[in-house]
């Protein structure tokens, strides 16, 4: 009886590598699941708290070189090392990653919009629901910073 009950374990134990595998690209392939016309809306339960918004915030992080490194190191995958929206990851994902280059667009964002794209992620702030939330990574000053980065990449005025 107690050796049948160890071979079990032991089977469950050889099939568990196959078990994890898959189930690991079920979840990764949940990025690519969604319709790119669609507009994704994060569910009311799933959206964190935001700061509010009353008093104006005013940034004036300087883009360091630790900052180019951090964006190379991070965000390059998706966002291409030029943020032309072009990386390695963005053919495989189903709403394509921002252009930081495309000032039409950063232009109609706030500092404190995009501060929120990145410490919240994208479902959390109403867009890409790929783009990870880097607030437990990131420090704010380093989020603040990456913001300068990304209008320094598009040469366009900050909100």
């Amino acid at each position: 009886m107690i050796l049948n009950k160890k071979t079990k374990f032991l089977k469950t134990l050889e099939f568990f590598p196959e078990l994890s595998l898959f189930l690991a690209l079920i979840i990764l392939s949940g990025c690519g699941s969604e319709n790119p016309t669609q507009q994704v809306k994060p569910p009311a339960e799933a959206v964190p708290v935001v700061p509010d918004r009353s008093a104006p915030v005013v940034n004036v992080s300087q883009v360091t070189e630790e900052t180019r490194q951090t964006y190379q190191w991070y965000c390059t995958q998706c966002h291409g090392e030029k943020g032309h929206g072009n990386g390695v990851n963005a053919p495989h994902l189903v709403v394509p990653p921002r252009d930081h280059t495309k000032a039409s667009y950063l232009e109609t964002r706030s500092d404190e919009q995009l501060f929120e794209a990145i410490k919240l992620g994208g479902l959390a702030v109403g867009r890409a629901p790929c783009m990870p939330a880097w607030g437990n990574t990131f420090e704010d000053k380093t989020i603040h910073s990456l913001v300068s980065y990304i209008r320094e990449l598009c040469d366009c005025e900050a909100l």
